[in-house]
């Protein structure tokens, strides 16, 4: 397999002192490394299906995650302009 000398940020992604490139990758991201894994692979030692698996299931639960995150927020806003409170933000 080949090796990756280094890691370049996504593409529009300029990252601060506060956060890294990685913070910034998203789904079209994940599927761009996911192929590109698949395509570069050794063809006499491909990635072992368990592997493979939990990759996708990270993917699964971080998709999930953020969903949650969105319809928390989504709540908190509906909330704080019934309420006329300003909601926390995190």
């Amino acid at each position: 397999m080949t090796a990756i000398s280094s890691i370049t940020p996504p593409t529009g992604s300029t990252p601060t002192s506060s956060t890294n490139a990685y913070s910034n990758l998203n789904e079209a991201d994940f599927m761009k490394l996911l192929t590109t894994q698949l395509t570069n692979q050794d063809p006499t030692a491909p990635t072992d299906n368990a592997q493979m698996l939990a990759q996708l299931a990270q993917f699964s639960t971080l998709a999930g995650v953020n969903q949650t995150n969105t319809d928390l927020n989504t709540i908190s806003g509906q909330i704080s302009s019934v309420t006329g409170t300003t909601g926390v933000s995190a």
